[in-house]
């Protein structure tokens, strides 16, 4: 939480912040929150919405609606949320007391009609009291295996019948392959219409991920030389120090491919990849997107164990700080072949990137917290200098998502001295260096996204289908012979196992060691 309120002081001490993000306020809405005695709620959901309070971009006719099973109060659920902004309220102390008389509690079960009709009823007082003017957003944080049923609840309960004032935000994972995915974009589309369901990926919230198509197609040094003539490869890494934590319940049964692959990695992929949009509205941006995804495939359908690497954490660190290995952490199975790590290599198959690899890879407990972007530039034909150390080195832009924020552009330039010799050096761009300020949180910039109305950021279910039916090979193998696609162990702490290397080593390249 430490540094949701540094970004809450920062707004508090600096007007110009304030100022800039006033461009879109959100209208008079109440945000009813499905499982909100949660971690999901507590840890990102509130915090957002304050952060969005302390930006005054919520406005006074605002509400939240706390819904889970729990039989609490109005004031319980503010007491139960006031911990989770302990930081941020010492600092805006005034703010949360008015903040917090837009919170309010409802015990609803999703499965109970008569529940359903009584949050009706409870809507209908909160729009008097608050005048939200009927428009209302729910947030389904509840277990996956209840987006179907939860948007058919609200249906018959009449609450999503108006699209130009109901929308419902669901939480990833969006299936679990590319079957029960389709089902259930068929089933959450018989009781909504397709601009009332906003699937949430809070990596597309982060300010670097939207800052690549600004890179690229504000800039005409960028995108005339995007594309297979002059790059020669991609990497995209998310990579976590943490392991599975308190987690293994649900990644026992999901793993890296199903975590974070399908939807946050290839997210990126399809930001990275898709072809300038003709306008910068929703629907223009999402067909690009879908079309990169249509074309993807893996380096190898017919065999995809070879462009498929799996990996588990086992005991690393160091005698003061051991880590545990992911077989041996609780709630898993001893004998788990569930992947921590995976690193897949990809094509996609049109005119700007054909022959181009793309290399995934995530993982856990590796030895930095980090996502970027990595886009390696083909070799100058004729190299006209020698270089400081043997050879010169490729030009390279690093996009960095999280946590440093920004932008790396590496190029070579003339050492000092009386030869003419290259050697590379790295141009860097900072958002808080160069804006005086953190990003936003994914979930702010999200929340605030949904309840405006704005799908942009959000993936449509022709994404979803195309992005299960990418991994759809690989999911294949490891139900039908897992054999043929092994779980390599490495050392929690390392980048990963020596199977990784050699998936790029086949190209005579190299994962960048940030």
């Amino acid at each position: 939480m430490e540094s949701a309120a540094k970004v809450m002081v920062s707004t508090l001490t600096n007007p110009l912040r304030v100022g800039l993000r006033q461009e879109r306020v959100i209208p008079p809405q109440c945000l009813v929150i499905f499982g909100a005695s949660g971690d999901l709620t507590h840890r990102k959901l509130v915090p957002a919405l304050f952060e969005l309070f302390v930006q005054r971009r919520l406005p006074s006719e605002f509400a939240v609606l706390g819904c889970a099973r729990r039989p609490w109060s109005d004031e319980e659920f503010r007491q139960k949320i006031e911990p989770s902004l302990k930081a941020a309220i010492a600092a805006e102390p005034e703010g949360w007391q008015s903040f917090s008389k837009g919170l309010f509690y409802e015990p609803v079960d999703l499965r109970k009609p008569q529940d359903l009709a009584r949050l009706g009823k409870r809507l209908e007082q909160i729009d008097r009291l608050r005048a939200t003017r009927h428009n209302t957003t729910f947030y389904l944080s509840v277990s996956p295996s209840h987006y179907g049923a939860g948007c058919r609840a609200l249906a018959a309960a009449g609450l999503l019948s108006d699209p130009e004032r109901s929308r419902v935000v669901i939480e990833k994972p969006f299936g679990t392959d590319l079957a029960s995915a389709q089902e259930l974009n068929r089933l959450v589309k018989t009781y909504a219409q397709e601009r009332q369901i906003f699937r949430i990926d809070h990596y597309l919230g982060k300010e670097t991920v939207q800052n690549i198509m600004v890179l690229r197609f504000a800039n005409t040094i960028f995108e005339p030389i995007w594309n297979r003539n002059y790059i020669s490869s991609v990497q995209i890494t998310a990579a976590e120090t943490v392991g599975v934590e308190e987690r293994a319940g649900y990644y026992e049964g999901s793993g890296a491919l199903r975590d974070m692959v399908q939807n946050h990695l290839t997210q990126m992929l399809a930001i990275t990849a898709m072809e300038p949009p003709g306008r910068f509205e929703p629907e223009t941006i999402r067909n690009e997107k879908a079309k990169v995804l249509q074309a993807s495939r893996l380096a190898d359908i017919e065999s995809p164990w070879s462009a498929c690497v799996r990996g588990q954490y086992t005991r690393g660190g160091s005698s003061n700080r051991p880590v545990t290995g992911y077989r041996e952490e609780p709630g898993v199975d001893p004998n788990s072949t569930t992947e921590t790590y995976v690193a897949l290599k990809l094509f996609i198959d049109n005119w700007r990137w054909q022959g181009v690899p793309f290399y995934l890879r995530t993982g856990k407990h590796l030895p930095k917290r980090l996502s970027e972007v990595v886009l390696t530039f083909r070799d100058a034909p004729v190299h006209l200098f020698d270089a400081v150390g043997g050879a010169s080195m490729a030009n390279q832009l690093v996009l960095r998502i999280q946590p440093d924020e920004g932008a790396n552009l590496r190029f070579e330039v003339k050492a000092p001295g009386s030869g003419m010799r290259s050697r590379p050096i790295e141009m860097d761009f900072s958002y808080d260096e160069s804006f005086g300020e953190p990003s936003d949180e994914g979930y702010v910039r999200l929340l605030a996204d949904a309840m405006l109305g704005d799908p942009t950021l959000f993936t449509r279910n022709d994404e979803v289908e195309a992005a299960w039916r990418l991994y759809t090979p690989v999911l294949d193998v490891l139900e039908d012979a897992p054999w043929q696609l092994p779980v390599h162990p490495y050392e929690a702490g390392t980048w990963g196992p020596a199977a990784s290397d050699t998936l790029l080593a086949r190209d005579d390249l190299l994962w960048r060691r940030p």
